[in-house]
């Protein structure tokens, strides 16, 4: 190439570096030298004390260790560190903020803690001289476990429990805590049952009556077999079932046989007022026949007695033939006592077997009276009472109806029967 041409070319390229130079040349910025010069910004302190690496929450596995070291934005040297509330075995230094905590498998079946349950921890660090510049926060501690045992339940009665009608039985749900608690408890039965407190979770109350007609007449067997399974279900769905077993019989409706009892002594007590009366009327009637009798006793003897007194004693003939005939006229009353008041047999011996019937029926309400609310022989005493009552009527169902008047109370013939005299008429005579 001629020199010429290279020195051309040469020129060109120093002229494009010249003007390269004078436009990238900033005149606000300083140079190199001032630059270097000026002193560093100064960063601003934090200004609020805080735990620069909190972590809100921990879980831990059985017979593992924690540890974790809480720092702050300040000099450690100044600040103390404290735990408010915390699970047994749970420490932090003071000085550093260093958290430890061994999870012992003895602490759990101890039940001194418990898995999948959050344990919130209250702590908190303070300044040694300024006690208002201080934080209080806290995280949750969670225990898990690779072994799964399932929560077991266990009522407190007996798996078989022997009832009858009427009994009412209550018995808790109690449970063996496993590896997580029973988060709900539903009750299966083989037989439909109303009325009952329900089991929701751990220790409620199991409650139910036996209704009095779960047997029913038409029922071929005597006894029912009730069995209940209460299953408890955890979070994770692990599951466990107890079961309990209940025998029941036949049982007596006391509020119910009470009435029955009470209806047939009532009818009964109106029964022995009604004969009261009626043996108060035929007494008082066969009293009336026998004063009539012996009204014409009297008159037939003091008529007999003086026609012999004249036959014997009178001077004149016509006096003696008229007391002659006066004892014939005494013999005469006889047959017209007969048709006047003729003796009442029949009502006597049914006055007597009224009077018998009535004490008879007292005896039986006083020998089978009830003994309390309850008494275990209300059946039988009721049945006693209504074939008692069936004879009875049975027997007088060939009474005479007599008019009641108005004229007798209820309150005589009370007094009437009670009356020692007219128990000694009617008593018994025994020959010795």
């Amino acid at each position: 190439m001629p020199l010429r041409i290279k020195l051309f070319i040469i020129f060109l390229a120093a002229c494009k570096l010249s003007f390269a130079q004078e436009i990238s040349k900033d005149t606000t910025l300083p140079n190199k030298d001032s630059i270097s010069n000026l002193p560093a910004p100064k960063q601003e302190a934090d200004s609020v004390l805080r735990i620069v690496n909190l972590s809100p929450f921990f879980s831990l596995q059985a017979d593992s260790t924690l540890t974790y070291d809480f720092k702050i934005n300040r000099p450690m040297e100044q600040y103390f560190w404290y735990i408010k509330s915390a699970p047994v075995g749970l420490r932090i230094d003071k000085n550093t903020g260093l958290l430890f905590f061994r999870a012992d498998k003895n602490l759990f079946k101890s039940a001194r803690l418990k898995y999948d349950v959050p344990y919130k921890v209250e702590f908190g660090v303070q300044n040694l001289r300024n006690a208002s510049e201080r934080i209080d926060t806290s995280f949750n501690l969670l225990f898990f476990s690779t072994e799964i045992n399932v929560t077991r339940l266990k009522p407190t009665v007996g798996n078989f429990v022997q009832l009858e009608e009427g009994d009412t039985i209550r018995f808790r749900i109690q449970c063996e805590e496993g590896s997580f608690p029973i988060d709900q408890i539903t009750i299966n039965a083989n037989q439909p049952i109303t009325n009952f407190k329900p089991v929701k979770k751990c220790n409620d109350e199991f409650e139910w009556t036996v209704p009095y007609d779960f047997i029913r007449e038409g029922d071929t067997t005597r006894q029912k077999l009730l069995v209940l399974q209460f299953i408890g279900t955890d979070t994770y769905r692990n599951s466990d079932t107890a079961t309990v077993r209940l025998f029941i019989k036949p049982g007596v409706n006391y509020p119910q046989k009470m009435q029955e009892y009470k209806l047939i002594a009532d009818e009964i007590k109106k029964y022995i007022k009604d004969l009261k009366l009626t043996f108060f009327i035929l007494s008082n009637e066969i009293e009336q026949t026998k004063k009539n009798r012996t009204y014409f006793d009297i008159g037939s003897s003091s008529t007999a007695m003086f026609g012999t007194i004249l036959s014997t004693s009178a001077t004149s003939d016509g006096a003696k033939n008229f007391g002659k005939v006066l004892p014939s006229l005494g013999l005469t009353l006889v047959p017209v006592k007969e048709t006047v008041s003729p003796n009442k047999v029949q009502e006597q011996n049914i006055a007597s077997q009224v009077r018998g019937t009535i004490k008879r029926l007292d005896f039986m309400l006083s020998e089978y009276g009830l003994v309390g609310e309850k008494d275990i022989d209300i059946l039988s005493k009721t049945r006693k009472l209504k074939d008692e009552l069936k004879q009875s009527q049975l027997q007088l169902i060939d009474l005479p109806l007599v008019e009641f008047d108005a004229k007798y109370t209820q309150e005589e013939a009370e007094k009437y029967f009670n009356n020692p005299k007219v128990n000694k008429k009617y008593k018994m005579n025994v020959r010795k």
